[in-house]
């Protein structure tokens, strides 16, 4: 597997799920910036009507960035971070649409929130460089046509493993299950719902976004089955146990696995080979938002291909926008971490909303599980 040579190690890469390890240290590096990063929610960034309040995952926005689009319109930046879409759909819910002009709903989260209006429909007449995104989220079929979104980045989920104590290298999720007695309390699962369970459906030959109740329970009995074996459910956190020998393998997004795999040679990151979920986080409008023409403005200059392959540079994200994308070097573009090939990603799926009875289903089995 090629690796990003140790100059490309030009800054510790915080992941897109990140909340609590990420928001400390980008405080600190922002205080000095217009950019205000805060871990208060609605209302507690402060920076004034006219600043542009911004709700997303950590390590999207950095002080670069925002003092780039400060000095370009003279709007100040504030940002407040979440570290899951059920956190920020029920910040938004609870009144937190007023707050934000902008926030980063990933796929299946921009239909359930269109499904319940909290989504502004975009007059794309507003916005300039929709032309530039990968040919795949021209349509997607979370929000056809983008009509209530932008993708803004992508990645995979997959298997993060330590080479010095699983000599086999996984290459699907079934390791898990018929490795169940030897990775034994040596193995953590995404606390992600729709990850894990799909992982689970996955596994079985079913799709991440089944409806058949027989198929979701399917996957729900296989969990249980690995059940006694997983050491913790847990999305961080289990980076310093991996490193150390003391778990052998962590489901991980991309972007969190690809930080350890930069930091020590003995840690791979494998997309399974029956399939992942390939997600994407957008940019989207609270249909309540305030200061509406500041995020238009926030959108366009994401698209940017010169703006967008800057902050892949010093964030380092896998870009939707195609025309930022052949801006990289070719040490980024060629990660096959941050890039699958197309044949690895030829069984992944997007993740998108199931219906009310399926997502009752996934709930009630979920929390059985996690509470078993």
């Amino acid at each position: 597997m090629r690796r990003l040579t140790a100059s490309s190690r030009h800054r510790p890469i915080l992941g897109r799920r990140r909340f609590l390890q990420g928001s400390a240290a980008v405080v600190a590096g922002l205080a000095a910036t217009n950019c205000r990063q805060n871990l208060a929610g609605p209302g507690g960034g402060g920076g004034g009507s006219d600043a542009l309040h911004i709700y997303t995952w950590a390590n999207y926005t950095d002080d670069g960035l925002a003092a780039a689009f400060t000095e370009r319109t003279g709007i100040p930046v504030v940002v407040d971070i979440f570290d899951s879409n059920e956190i920020m759909l029920t910040r938004i819910q609870a009144g937190g649409g007023d707050a934000y002009s902008i926030i980063y709903p990933s796929d299946y989260m921009v239909s359930e929130m269109i499904e319940l209006n909290l989504l502004t429909e975009l007059d794309q007449s507003r916005i300039t460089g929709l032309e530039n995104l990968k040919a795949q989220w021209a349509n997607p079929a979370y929000d056809p046509n983008n009509r209530h979104s932008v993708p803004f980045n992508w990645g995979t989920t997959g298997l993060l493993y330590n080479r010095d104590v699983i000599p086999t290298a996984p290459t699907d999720w079934n390791f898990l299950w018929e490795n169940q007695t030897a990775l034994s309390r040596r193995i953590t699962l995404l606390d992600d719902m729709r990850e894990t369970l799909g992982a689970s459906l996955k596994s079985l030959g079913y799709s991440y976004n089944s409806n058949n109740p027989a198929e979701i329970e399917a996957a729900y009995n296989h969990l249980l089955e690995l059940q006694p074996h997983i050491a913790a459910f847990k999305t961080t956190g289990f980076e310093n146990e991996l490193l150390g020998g003391d778990l052998s393998v962590s489901m991980a997004y991309s972007s969190d696995a690809i930080e350890l795999t930069l930091e020590d040679d003995r840690i791979e990151y494998v997309i399974p080979a029956s399939g992942s979920s390939l997600w994407t986080d957008t940019l989207a409008i609270p249909t309540t938002a305030p200061n509406v023409d500041a995020a238009y403005q926030w959108i366009n200059f994401l698209l940017e291909p010169e703006v967008a392959s800057a902050a892949v540079e010093r964030l380092y994200f896998a870009t939707a926008n195609q025309a930022a994308f052949e801006l990289l070097p070719n040490e980024i573009r060629e990660n096959p971490d941050l890039y699958p090939a197309e044949e690895i990603l030829a069984n992944s799926e997007g993740i998108v909303a199931v219906d009310a009875t399926s997502t009752d289903l996934f709930d009630q089995f979920w929390t059985e599980v996690t509470s078993a």
